[in-house]
């Protein structure tokens, strides 16, 4: 039912396999790109087994997966042709609907009857209305946006979030495990979309908390990196801290998470609250001093820059 965690182990549906007995053989997966997430997931398909056709824009990103035994097409239209699953994330809105509703997408090639699944995010209200194009064309769609980042993507260890149909879950969900550790389906289209706007609520809040934090304890004088071990084993501790809050320290902005990236995704969070009435007053400071990064042309950072934004704001000082 929806809401329940489906392990690993106990995957609650049929094995995503094609043929009986000896003869059974996994589905074939169009993979359409491969970003910082997508390359790692695409990676550990084909690692799993899973028969990969890749597709990304730039097309050199293309190359490390045919290395590992993908498969390269022209378009996502092609990627999708013989695939049983084809898979899309990318960056925005309007990219998503270009890469599965546009002229050359995957819509223009998938069997009807097979599955889409988007692993962007793109917020709920976009999710309804791809899969209502796809219910047009025949096919099932999927949200399945992810939590990871580019190290859960490589790793495998990712928590999915998924919305659409019971049936078209089950059929994926092998796949779905090939990525992911934590894949929880939360009901129909735009359930999983919803969630994973909850999710980067909940990110924003605990990474600020860790930068101003830390900047609270480098101007009372403490070794933060005295402080972040010394914190991370009580009530203090998260993920942002254990896996940011060095990077803060140590200044490495590059890599991780992107802040062009997070304030999108802020904006989607905003737009849905801003339907329900809700004023999200914390969610709005943050976007903001992700904006004051981009505005100084580091929108390309990861996260762990948001750093930056608070010793703009405090400026010069010390004990």
């Amino acid at each position: 039912m929806p809401g329940q965690r489906r392990k690993v182990s106990d995957p609650g549906g049929p094995p995503q396999t094609k043929g009986t007995g000896h003869s059974m053989q996994k589905a074939r997966v169009g993979f359409i790109g491969l970003g910082a997430m997508g390359a790692g997931m695409a990676a550990n398909l084909i690692r799993a087994g899973f028969p990969v056709t890749v597709h990304n824009r730039t097309r050199e990103r293309e190359e490390p997966l045919a290395e590992l035994g993908a498969e390269r097409a022209g378009s996502p239209a092609e990627a999708a042709a013989d695939a049983d699953i084809a898979i899309t994330i990318v960056s925005d809105v309007p990219d998503v609907k270009e890469v599965i509703c546009g002229p050359d997408g995957v819509l223009g090639g998938i069997r009807t009857g097979q599955v889409v699944i988007d692993m962007s995010t793109i917020g709920p209200k976009a999710a309804r209305e791809i899969a209502e194009s796809c219910g047009q064309a025949g096919v099932r769609f999927l949200d399945a946006p992810v939590s990871g980042g580019p190290s859960g993507a490589a790793d495998g260890t990712m928590s999915i979030m998924v919305g659409g149909g019971e049936d078209a879950f089950r059929q994926a969900l092998p796949v779905l495990e090939a990525m992911g550790k934590t894949i929880v389906h939360f009901g129909p289209a735009g359930a999983g979309q919803a969630v994973k706007l909850v999710n980067q609520v909940f990110c924003v809040a605990n990474f600020a908390g860790v930068a101003e934090g830390l900047l609270l304890a480098d101007r009372l004088g403490l070794d933060r990196e005295a402080v972040i071990p010394a914190l991370a084993g009580g009530a203090a501790g998260s993920w942002m801290l254990a896996h940011l809050g060095p990077k803060m320290v140590a200044r490495e902005f590059e890599g991780g998470f992107k802040v062009d990236l997070q304030a999108k995704d802020l904006r989607l969070v905003l737009e849905s609250a801003g339907e329900l009435g809700l004023p999200m007053p914390l969610t709005r400071v943050v976007l903001q001093f992700l904006k004051s990064i981009q505005a100084r042309g580091h929108g390309d950072w990861g996260t762990q820059s948001a750093i930056t934004a608070y010793e703009e704001m405090a400026g010069p000082g010390g004990v």
